[in-house]
């Protein structure tokens, strides 16, 4: 398999492109394609996982955070995060609840929203009337779905937006949950 083999994978910037040009020259000294591609799968889990990752390329805790830090401010890695998998933690019901906010109401009901415990995602996006009238997306995740039902009634009430227009659609099929792939395991 090659790089464009596959959509999940994203391929880096040559060491030439003048995104690389602006790493410090002292930051040359891990390879970044050898970096992403011992971070793209997980860190380990332990107290320290960047020394753990150090040890395995060979040098010290501190150059690899350095480098590593190099690589997000020039932007060539964007962020870094979490990938939970709810159905392993017991939290077997997911919907994705759809609004039709009023415009000038979308940031005030987004933010929200998204300050509910039971919502780990809100974000808009555009209409496509006449077919799809919702700009509000957020994810509720439960044990089960009389728990997400519960949750989402209970905040649409508290929140004062029980009223609007909305629509609940839980997931049918669990696909793979994992971040990025920059470069395809050996």
């Amino acid at each position: 398999m090659t790089l464009n083999d596959s959509e999940d994978v994203t391929e880096l910037p040559g060491r030439n492109s003048p995104v690389q040009s602006n790493l410090s020259a002292s930051s040359y000294d891990i390879d970044s394609d050898d970096l992403i591609a011992a971070i793209q799968h997980g860190l380990p889990l332990v107290a320290r996982p960047y020394q753990v990752i150090a040890e395995r390329m060979g040098c010290s805790e501190e150059a690899l955070i350095q480098r590593l830090q190099s690589l997000i401010d020039a932007r060539i890695i964007k962020r870094l995060g979490v990938v939970v998998r709810h159905h392993e933690l017991g939290y077997r019901a997911n919907a994705m609840v759809v609004w039709d906010v009023p415009d000038h109401q979308v940031d005030a009901i987004g933010q929200r929203l998204g300050d509910q415990d039971c919502v780990t995602l809100c974000y808009q996006r555009p209409r496509h009337r006449p077919q799809w009238p919702y700009n509000l997306f957020c994810m509720v995740h439960g044990k089960d779905r009389d728990a997400v039902l519960a949750c989402i009634r209970q905040f649409a009430l508290e929140l004062g937006i029980h009223h609007l227009p909305r629509e609940v659609l839980f997931s049918g099929r669990r696909f793979r949950q994992r971040g990025a792939w920059y470069r395809m395991p050996n």
